[in-house]
């Protein structure tokens, strides 16, 4: 897989791509992370790419010629499965579109800023439209780090027991039980009987039923779903 982030502030990927699951991915030759500086696509001599909104509105709008211009260069060098936007307004990021998006080859990530965007780039220039929760962010730069990291972390490889993101909160609809380590007594916090019994079937049975359980308490909609 190939992810390149269009981005005003590339220094802010250095740390995230370069760590955990992140880094190993792109070490073992899974994925290959490309951050691009819009500025670099700008004809303005002083690589400003934004401008007044037309109408007086309060704020500065990134302009559409630097992200055209961007996305057209990569477009020439190779098909793009995606061109996402990271948007208040868009689609919530969920664990099935996690899934969906892993299997693919190549996509873009554009990080809003300012603002936000010419429309006309929402229109003609990007494919998906994705929002990491209900709230507003100085920039599209942090909701991009976790789209990638939802991505990476389920190509195959990138972790090392594959099976523990099969078992992740919402792989299955559910939240995930709790879970326990040793010691199996502490302070006298004991960890529950079941789990210290050796009997697969009724640790899995128990599992299931605090997924169920959790979930109703605090994500009701997911059975909803």
């Amino acid at each position: 897989m190939r992810i390149d982030f269009l981005t005003v502030l590339p220094e802010m990927f250095e740390s995230p791509l370069g760590c955990s699951i992140l880094k190993r991915a792109a070490d073992k030759g899974l994925v290959e992370y490309h951050v691009h500086n819009l500025r670099d696509f700008t004809t303005n001599r002083h690589r400003k790419v934004d401008d007044y909104p037309f109408g007086g509105e309060a704020g500065m709008v990134m302009q559409i010629e630097p992200v055209d211009r961007a996305i057209s260069m990569l477009r020439a060098e190779r098909d793009y499965d995606d061109v996402i936007f990271t948007s208040p307004d868009g689609e919530i990021l969920s664990q099935p579109m996690a899934n969906s998006m892993s299997l693919l080859t190549n996509i873009i990530i554009l990080c809003g800023h300012y603002k936000g965007v010419d429309q006309r780039i929402r229109e003609h220039l990007v494919t998906r439209e994705i929002s990491i929760g209900d709230y507003v962010l100085t920039g599209g730069e942090l909701p991009a780090m976790v789209i990638a990291d939802s991505i990476v972390r389920l190509i195959p490889g990138a972790i090392g027991d594959e099976q523990s993101a099969l078992t992740d909160s919402f792989q299955d609809g559910l939240l995930a039980p709790p879970i326990y380590t040793r010691p199996a007594d502490y302070n006298g916090w004991r960890v529950p009987d079941i789990l210290l019994s050796g009997h697969q079937a009724r640790i899995d049975a128990w599992r299931h039923e605090q997924s169920l359980e959790r979930t109703r308490l605090l994500r009701p909609h997911l059975l909803d779903d």
